[in-house]
């Protein structure tokens, strides 16, 4: 499996100033070398290296290999920006944004990040320094801190391209590690998660994650964010500057400790886990003005993100099933009827007069539905 590893870097003054005229560098190459890729037609690699290579060494001061990530950045762009348009991310081909994204070449922000493979950066790993081509010439002995989890895996697994980052004022690489694949072990039984607003999470067992406090935390940033816009100055902009992606941090913390729980628990018990599949819910679903905020927030598919990623590193089996009717399905008689949820928290089966909490008896459902869906994952496959 890949995960990557975000690793700080502590340059000195000099040694901040060379990365800065590094990464605008090379995002001026890229962006011209985006032009010409607009104007020729070239959007393979090949073919736009021969273009602009010597340019980019000659009007942006590039070195070779450099000036091959730079294209290679390129490239990609556009790989990205075609499965977008394809997959239907950008909107109908009639839309204001998908019109912005295909309208023109891509152009790269002066401090977008730029990736560095083992030709342009290495690690001295005992002296938490790397060594990293610069316009500047070659920077050594910048100092690097993370935690001795991240310079074991960094040491153990890193493959591939580094890219260098420039976020708040600080700077980072991020690290692309390559590890093996746990054995997935067979599960005893199941752990079903049913996802929502109000409780972030529910599994079978009864186990509750509450979003209230989290719903709290949003509304006061809110007012806070406003409170900062109404006074228009130079200094309320410098602090919603610094104030800016604090609550995604926040929520991507909060969803780090949940998935972390339930897999540990799956981990100890030997059960795997199961989620709703809930792909294209926000198409799906119509809402009053007053709740698409909520909605849009609501961080389900990153909390799906996080149990899937630690399931496959612990080794936790991890399905997704389908999602229809488990918050109106009675896990007892079957009895399917959108009258056995009288309310948002409560559950009563109009057959056979099941009642509990409503989130718990979702759990229930897609636990059970990975029951019958595991049968048909090991089911071996019939002879021709």
């Amino acid at each position: 499996m890949r995960l990557v590893v975000q690793v700080k870097l502590l340059p000195t003054p000099g040694q901040a100033s060379a990365l800065e005229a590094t990464l605008r560098a090379c995002n001026r190459a890229a962006t011209y070398a985006s032009k010409v890729a607009v104007a020729k037609g070239l959007k393979d690699r090949n073919s736009l290296q021969r273009e602009v290579y010597t340019d980019l060494k000659a009007m942006f001061g590039l070195s070779a290999q450099p000036a091959v990530r730079t294209v290679k950045k390129v490239v990609d762009a556009y790989t990205v920006l075609k499965a977008n348009s394809r997959a239907g991310n950008l909107g109908s081909p009639t839309s204001k944004r998908y019109r912005r994204a295909v309208g023109g070449p891509v152009v790269f922000r002066p401090e977008a990040a730029q990736p560095f493979d083992d030709r342009c950066l290495s690690w001295q790993y005992d002296a938490h320094t790397v060594s990293i081509w610069t316009v500047d010439g070659r920077m050594k002995g910048i100092r690097f801190s993370c935690s001795p989890d991240q310079l074991k895996m960094v040491v153990a697994y890193r493959k591939g391209e580094s890219d260098l980052v420039r976020r708040g004022g600080k700077w980072f690489l991020i690290a692309t590690c390559e590890l093996p694949d746990p054995e997935v072990y067979e599960p005893v039984d199941w752990i079903g998660v049913d996802r929502g607003v109000v409780n972030l999470a529910t599994t079978s067992d009864g186990t509750n994650y509450q979003g209230r406090r989290l719903d709290r935390y949003r509304r006061w940033q809110a007012r806070k964010r406003a409170e900062l816009q109404r006074k228009q100055t130079r200094s309320a902009t410098r602090r919603l500057a610094r104030r800016a992606g604090k609550e995604k941090r926040h929520a991507t913390q909060v969803n780090h400790r949940i998935s972390k729980e339930i897999v540990l628990d799956a981990q100890r018990t030997g059960r795997g886990i199961a989620v709703e599949e809930l792909g294209g819910i926000r198409e799906r679903v119509r809402l009053r003005r007053d709740q698409r905020g909520n909605l849009s927030s609501w961080p389900f598919h990153q909390l799906g993100q996080h149990l899937a990623y630690k399931a496959r590193k612990a080794g936790v089996p991890f399905l997704e099933v389908d999602a229809a009717y488990t918050s109106q399905r009675c896990p007892r008689c079957g009895h399917t009827e959108r009258a056995n949820r009288p309310g948002r928290d409560h559950f009563c089966c109009r057959r056979c007069g099941l009642a509990g909490p409503a989130d718990v008896v979702a759990g229930v459902n897609v636990r059970d539905r990975a029951r019958s869906a595991w049968v048909f994952v090991t089911a071996p496959a019939p002879s021709p």
